[in-house]
């Protein structure tokens, strides 16, 4: 759907941040969708128009809408377990669970997942889904149709994994693919669903899981492929010591060296953590215009450690904000992430480290970046994607705290009083308006318990 000349919805009366270049924002000012694009932003009231819809934004801040760059939609069905292991011992728990998901499970997972992603003001998401056990169905497909149906623009990883316990990796060889399957179904999804419109609302990009559990010849031929098809790359990088330890025995180098031998850097690619990256990784990410994908939550959550945000941010690195998989953040409230991204980058490198406005940059348009979109979203300026988050601060909690920006990442998490994406309404008054997440809720403990039972 591309811009008309009538405009179609006016939020008028609210403080707006538009994360521009400039950085401009209004305590008081309005913006203008015609369609699914914007039309205008400015102080002061909105001009008068006929027969448009009109919201009051009085006491709120409109922002752009936030961008999750890094996710696991089917672990919504897997939360709340190895809630005190470290990586691999989690992942050593879950793996027999996980191999039993099917359609069905990923469609209810990822349903519950989007529709809180969308509650906490996200508007575009990724989501990296690596693990295919044999006759489970159409997994990706599942995750796009819950994405259709909550409403959130969406950029799933048809991911990987080839590597099994067999072949010296980590994961069980009953969720392991193989190499010719993984590209012929990486090319077949391409194909289907890839969609590279300015106002597309799904693009794929190819994400084998980890350098721990995917081969090199997969690593080296999914490049290929993704620049054959002018698709993103995506995969995990330096999260834990552990992985960093694997790759020090199996291929003598650290992973960021591996990677990059195996010509996976570059501005079509962007690694989830990149927690244990030391200075020379960090420069050739940034030489190379190489994103990150940091999951502060997550990293928390899973114990992995702290990463050299502040680091990563000067050396000029493109760095956006990810929720992660739900079973090592079990709320996956995007609102919180760019809080918990400030606090630890200041925990680690004092009160400088990272401003409150960087962090909701990062939240936005880093993320957009990062997904390679930021020409299209990410910001709120004229004739770009009306994916707009309208947060009510006027409650009691804020009373005091005069910028409202501040008030948005170091106050309480606030409700979404409305949430546009592509122009159309997902959330109002704090409310999923596209799926019943009250049935949703009753779905995902139902198959939460039938996938445990499975497993034994």
């Amino acid at each position: 759907m591309g811009a008309v000349n009538e405009p179609t919805l006016v939020i008028d009366g609210c403080a707006v941040a538009t994360v521009d270049a400039a950085g401009i924002e209004y305590r008081s000012g309005h913006v203008v969708v015609h369609g699914n694009r914007i039309g205008a932003v400015g102080a002061g009231p909105a001009p008068e128009f006929r027969g448009v819809r009109r919201v009051d934004g009085t006491g709120c801040l409109l922002t752009p809408g936030l961008v999750n760059t890094h996710h696991h939609l089917y672990q919504w069905i897997t939360r709340g377990l190895a809630a005190d292991d470290s990586l691999f011992g989690w992942l050593n728990t879950l793996y027999p669970i996980w191999a039993g998901i099917d359609e069905d499970a990923v469609r209810i997972a990822a349903t519950g997942a989007l529709a809180t992603l969308a509650r906490t003001g996200c508007t575009t998401t990724t989501d990296h889904h690596y693990l295919f056990p044999r006759d489970g169905g159409d997994l990706l497909g599942a995750e796009i149709t819950a994405a259709a149906e909550v409403g959130l623009r969406f950029q799933p990883c048809r991911g990987s994994m080839d590597l099994g316990q067999s072949a010296g990796g980590l994961p069980p060889d009953e969720v392991v693919e193989s190499l010719d399957t993984v590209l012929a179904a990486c090319a077949a999804a391409i194909d289907r669903w890839h969609d590279t419109s300015f106002d597309s609302m799904l693009r794929i990009a190819l994400g084998p899981c980890s350098p721990f559990s995917v081969s090199t010849d997969l690593l080296r031929e999914s490049a290929r492929l993704a620049r054959e098809y002018g698709v993103r790359l995506h995969t995990h990088l330096a999260e834990t010591q552990d992985e960093e330890r694997f790759c020090l025995e199996v291929f003598g180098c650290k992973p960021a060296e591996y990677m990059a031998g195996l010509d996976w850097l570059g501005p079509d690619v962007w690694y989830a953590h990149g927690i244990h990256l030391d200075d020379a990784a960090i420069a050739s990410i940034a030489a190379s215009h190489t994103a990150i994908a940091h999951c502060p939550t997550s990293n928390g959550r899973i114990g992995a450690g702290l990463a050299r945000t502040a680091d990563l941010v000067a050396a000029g690195v493109t760095v956006g904000l990810g929720v992660d998989g739900a079973a090592s953040n079990e709320y996956c409230s995007m609102i919180e992430e760019p809080r918990t991204a400030l606090l630890y980058a200041r925990a680690h490198g004092g009160p400088q480290a990272l401003s409150v406005r960087k962090a909701l940059e990062m939240a936005t348009i880093g993320g957009a970046r990062a997904l390679g979109r930021g020409a299209e979203i990410g910001s709120i300026e004229v004739g770009k994607l009306a994916d707009l988050a309208l947060w009510r601060l006027d409650g009691p909690a804020y009373a005091g705290i005069d910028d409202p920006v501040i008030a948005l990442l170091l106050g309480a998490p606030p409700p979404v009083a409305l949430l546009l994406v592509n122009g159309c309404e997902v959330v109002s008054d704090g409310v999923v308006r596209t799926v019943d997440e009250e049935f949703v809720g009753g779905q995902v403990a139902r198959a939460q318990a039938e996938l445990v039972a499975k497993a034994g």
